[in-house]
């Protein structure tokens, strides 16, 4: 399978500036090395009526191109079933009972992490198991024998965080990020990660587990967020962020393309003009700032 890079929005809404920036990016960093560029619409929990499409429409209408089908995580429940059956099987989970503000209350174990699950259900037997059973269902955790891990990453260097026992599958029965990210990149031959630097904090438990799956860690690249004025993450309700609102202020979508394109310091136009630029050296490695552009 040839080497891929992709973008993977949550269908909760159209996108906004910042998602925009970011998926330029990774379409860039993609083609650029020779990779193909895949979307994957992570859609597990908190999917919108109507927001795929808008999404896909506004990707098209920055300019961006991919290759293939776009792929959505809640067609391939039978990949992340198999994949929790293979760790159940090797030993490396355990059901949980906890509810989240009980391990926010529990003391954490002796040495652990700051952030770490403390481990209340990891060692219980099987008695009292079932006694839970029968109050509550359980989560799935992964049995990490680990308490941090350090990855690379492409413009941040070393990284060092938290790899604990975290949830492989919700007590709801829907399974949690960190285990469909990997292996929806290892199944479509992913290679190259480009994405917002607030989930760095996640890499080393998501690059853990692929070793224990047997799939190849990715090269990593986390890049800055989009703020706004305040200095907070920016967010749909900044404003007019979409490219819809942003239409209706008589701002087009190329016009939105060529500002994010000179955040980052690079030529407007189509995108082959960026891409003939892009050097992901030369990129800024600070949050940009959003000031709005309904004057344009």
């Amino acid at each position: 399978m040839d080497p891929a890079g992709r973008f993977a929005p949550s269908p909760s809404g159209e996108l906004h500036a910042g998602n925009l920036r970011t998926a330029l990016l990774a379409w860039l960093f993609a083609r650029s090395s020779g990779r193909r560029f895949l979307l994957r619409v992570e859609d597990l929990d908190r999917a919108r009526s109507g927001a795929e499409d808008a999404q896909l429409r506004d990707l098209a209408a920055i300019g961006l191109t991919w290759d293939g089908p776009v792929v959505r995580q809640t067609d391939r429940e039978s990949l992340y079933a198999a994949a929790i059956d293979r760790l159940t099987a090797a030993g490396l989970t355990y059901e949980c009972f906890c509810t989240r503000r009980e391990i926010q209350e529990a003391p954490s174990a002796p040495h652990a992490p700051q952030g770490a699950y403390p481990g209340t259900c990891r060692n219980l037997e099987e008695a009292e198991r079932e006694a839970r059973r029968a109050l509550r269902p359980a989560a799935i955790r992964l049995r990490a024998a680990v308490t941090e891990g350090t990855i690379r990453d492409r413009l941040l260097g070393s990284f060092t965080g938290v790899v604990d026992d975290f949830v492989l599958r919700r007590a709801d029965g829907v399974t949690a990020y960190n285990l469909a990210v990997v292996v929806d990149d290892g199944e479509q031959g992913i290679d190259q990660v480009v994405r917002g630097d607030d989930l760095l904090p996640s890499t080393p438990r998501q690059a853990y587990l692929a070793g224990l799956l047997n799939i190849p860690v990715p090269e990593y690249a986390h890049v800055p967020l989009v703020l706004n004025a305040d200095g907070a993450r920016l967010a749909k309700r900044d404003g007019a962020v979409t490219l819809s609102d942003l239409a209706a202020a008589g701002v087009t979508a190329d016009r939105v393309r060529d500002l994010l394109l000179a955040s980052l310091g690079l030529p407007p136009g189509p995108l082959g003009n960026a891409l003939a630029a892009f050097d992901p050296a030369s990129l800024p490695r600070e949050p940009w700032v959003w000031t709005g552009m309904t004057d344009a």
